[in-house]
């Protein structure tokens, strides 16, 4: 109840709440659960590794990978000196210790990774270890969107960065 003109009880009715916490925060509220609801997208069907190279990445800048032949989606692989296996072995370590993230398919030179960042969005990470060239190559790529913020360069630069330290 609220007091209305001239000081007469008024009842604020079945959807009295939105009067109290204001209309505009529960239409915000609403928006954004619509928006990113479903963020996710479908798993696309391009990724794996087919003839020792990942999927090339969409001209769109949410992408990067270390076989890009172009700078804009070009990032540094990760460089190894243990054997292919214990290589893996040390990069799922690190994957699985990242909130928000799910092995989606694993084998002995292949890993594809789901990250999900903090507004649902769903990012593809793959590593392709090539134990012939002690390297691990990788690529990151949104589900949907244009543009990522630069955030999958960054978390991978920073899975680099962590190999290196361990």
């Amino acid at each position: 109840m609220s007091l209305g003109m001239g000081g007469r009880k008024k009842s604020l009715g079945r959807f009295g709440f939105m009067e109290k916490i204001g209309f505009d925060w529960v239409l915000g509220f609403s928006l954004v659960l619509f928006l990113f609801g479903g963020c996710s997208g479908p798993r696309p069907a391009n990724l794996g590794v087919k003839d020792n190279r990942l999927s090339a990445c969409p001209s769109s800048p949410n992408c990067v990978s270390s076989q890009s032949e172009d700078e804009k989606h070009k990032i540094e692989s990760i460089l190894f000196n243990s054997t292919p296996a214990e290589a893996m072995d040390r990069l799922k370590q690190l994957i699985q210790g990242m909130a928000r993230t799910t092995i989606v398919r694993e084998t002995p030179e292949y890993l594809h990774v789901e990250f999900r960042t903090l507004l649902g969005f769903v990012d593809d990470g793959e590593f392709f270890v090539d134990g012939s060239q002690k390297v691990i190559h990788l690529r990151s790529a949104s589900r949907v969107g244009y543009w990522d913020v630069g955030m999958n360069r960054r978390r991978m630069a920073s899975i680099r960065e962590d190999f290196g330290r361990k």
